[in-house]
């Protein structure tokens, strides 16, 4: 199923190269008779570097791989030769993935850009060579620094799916009918809650040849800020819209309630997110005649809203319009 390949959670073990050692190499030549020392410094170890990739959408090629080691450095040679640095390892990641310490749960860093790399674990410094150790007084040091070792530990990546205008709803309000009527994406549809268990981003076309990206998050039920239903899972794929599309539907028994209710989730979850733009539809409106429809409007007290049907297709270019006008306000 291509729901079992959205994979939003990964966690790994991640150790960096060591640095190489520094040689304590002597120079022996046949016509120089003091030679000196001439051992040349190690080199670094391998850094876990992490890339952002606008083609990749999961973590799903990271879900079997529990341990991720970059090369060490290797030793320095004679002659003040380096060492050659140790082999970098280069994750791609889809944008919108974030790294966290496993023990602590600190955000390290995120990746937003194609082509954006930045390391995760960095390779141990190669060790000094026995030439830096010469001086006057002491012209024939016999020793030379070791490298230094490498960065070891859990990391656990996050992805926060990025999109431009994220669905919010409960189950089966019509969020996932929505996206699949706007754009070309497919997701599993069918008459009962919780059928969408992953997010789905959807590209809708609009005028002129423009754009925007849709997120259809898996349903919200009351007490999802407390781990309830698919709960805090999927809730933090919100944080990364640009506006937020709440979806009642028409046949819902208190629509103001199921709002406010939608509301307050996010709230108690994060209230950065209210500070986002916002929307109201109204799904499934071919159910309603135009006395129902004004009746709702009334109940919802002045809060912004539309009428549409992914069925029919009322008002669907409407609300595209509307939501391009508040994206781009």
């Amino acid at each position: 199923m291509a729901e079992s390949n959205f994979v939003d959670y990964v966690k790994i073990f991640c150790k960096s190269g060591n640095g190489g050692p520094g040689s304590a190499h002597l120079r022996r030549e046949k016509s120089v008779e003091l030679g000196g020392p001439d051992g040349g410094d190690g080199g670094r170890g391998g850094h876990i570097v992490l890339s952002g990739n606008e083609n990749l959408w999961t973590l799903l090629h990271l879900k079997y791989q529990k341990h991720i080691k970059a090369g060490d450095g290797g030793p320095g040679g004679k002659q003040r030769s380096f060492g050659a640095d140790g082999e970098d390892i280069v994750v791609e990641v889809p944008l919108g993935t974030i790294v966290k310490d496993a023990e602590t749960g600190e955000v390290i860093f995120e990746i937003t850009q194609h082509g954006e790399s930045k390391i995760m674990m960095k390779g141990g410094r190669g060790g000094l060579g026995n030439d830096h150790f010469k001086s006057a007084t002491f012209q024939t040091p016999r020793f030379a620094q070791p490298g230094e070792p490498g960065v070891e530990g859990w990391r656990i990546l996050e992805l926060k799916v990025l999109a431009d205008v994220g669905l919010v709803g409960f189950p089966s309000s019509g969020k996932s009918t929505l996206l699949s009527v706007v754009s070309a994406a497919k997701p599993k549809i069918a008459d009962y809650p919780f059928t969408t268990l992953v997010p789905n981003l959807g590209i809708v076309g609009h005028r002129e040849k423009k754009s925007f990206v849709m997120a259809d998050i898996p349903g919200i039920i009351e007490g999802a800020h407390q781990g309830k239903g698919l709960g805090l899972r999927f809730l933090r794929h919100i944080e990364r819209n640009s506006m937020l599309l709440f979806m009642v539907p028409a046949d819902s028994k208190n629509h103001l309630k199921e709002y406010h209710i939608l509301v307050e989730e996010l709230n108690q979850y994060n209230p950065e997110l209210l500070d986002k733009q916002r929307f109201l539809a109204i799904s499934k409106a071919d159910m309603l005649d135009q006395d129902l429809m004004n009746e709702i409007s009334l109940e919802l007290k002045g809060i912004p809203h539309m009428f549409f049907s992914s069925v029919t297709g009322y008002n669907l270019q409407q609300l595209k319009d509307k939501i391009w006008e508040i994206l781009n306000s």
